[in-house]
């Protein structure tokens, strides 16, 4: 399938590597930022273009979600089949004449960090029953690990992941935050984050839950909030530990 990647951000330049990887002919990568489009031509031999919009079989629409409505109308082949990449956007927020689906990526992306695309899953979704045979064919190319999943559970999977990734990352910096002000190199913490996130995959996250939480040390609790000079991080403090001791009923 003659392939269009539309966007220039974290997504989409992994997908055209991705894509290349497997054999896939991408014929061109399509949007706005010019610096951003050039950058990933140069680096993977793709053509780029702000103006013109190649013909192709798959166009695959990876921009902010705001815009995703827009973008879609630029498209007219109505053989074609076009989808977005979002976790939260419902395949209805594509606009226009043409096979729609979805393509969600469950990863976080970053340019400057490789990724082994085989371990990527990916949920998808079609209008019509026979493209979910094709996109499902296009994308075991990349990885096997497809499931497919419609817009209301898509949006679920998006809340779990960003708990479990978004939410989860933002406590590391609140962290790195502590540790730099006492002048503790965060370096340290690697090897217990690397543990915990080894240990759920031997045992439930509840059941490899530890602290003074979960033990109900309410003399550690205390102190360690007054250790704390933040006024977010100590709100962020309460409320998980608040969580914790709920979800084990203490």
């Amino acid at each position: 399938m003659k392939t269009v990647i539309i966007g220039s951000g974290n997504v989409a330049y992994h997908l055209a590597k991705a894509l290349l990887g497997s054999g896939v002919p991408l014929v061109q990568i399509f949007g706005r930022n010019t610096e951003q489009l050039r950058s990933i031509s140069y680096e993977t031999g793709v053509p780029f273009s702000t103006e013109t919009l190649s013909d192709a079989d798959l166009y695959i629409i990876s921009v902010r979600d705001s815009t995703i409505g827009e973008v879609s109308r630029k498209i007219s082949n109505p053989y074609s089949l076009v989808v977005h990449t979002s976790g939260s956007i419902p395949l209805d927020a594509l606009e226009g004449n043409y096979h729609k689906g979805v393509l969600y990526p469950l990863q976080t992306f970053s340019k400057s960090k490789p990724l082994d695309y085989k371990k990527i899953p990916f949920f998808i979704e079609t209008q019509f029953p026979e493209d979910r045979v094709i996109l499902k064919n296009f994308i075991k190319n990349i990885s096997p690990k497809i499931m497919y999943a419609d817009s209301t559970q898509r949006q679920y999977i998006h809340i779990t992941a960003v708990f479990v990734c978004n939410f989860v990352n933002h406590l590391f910096a609140k962290g790195k935050e502590i540790a730099d002000r006492e002048d503790i190199p965060f370096e340290y913490f690697l090897p217990l984050i690397e543990e915990t996130v080894e240990k759920i995959k031997e045992v439930t996250p509840k059941q490899a839950q530890t602290g003074p939480a979960v033990r109900n040390d309410k003399n550690i609790l205390v102190r360690q909030e007054n250790l704390i000079q933040d006024e977010m991080a100590l709100a962020i403090y309460k409320i998980m530990n608040q969580s914790i001791q709920k979800m084990y009923e203490l």
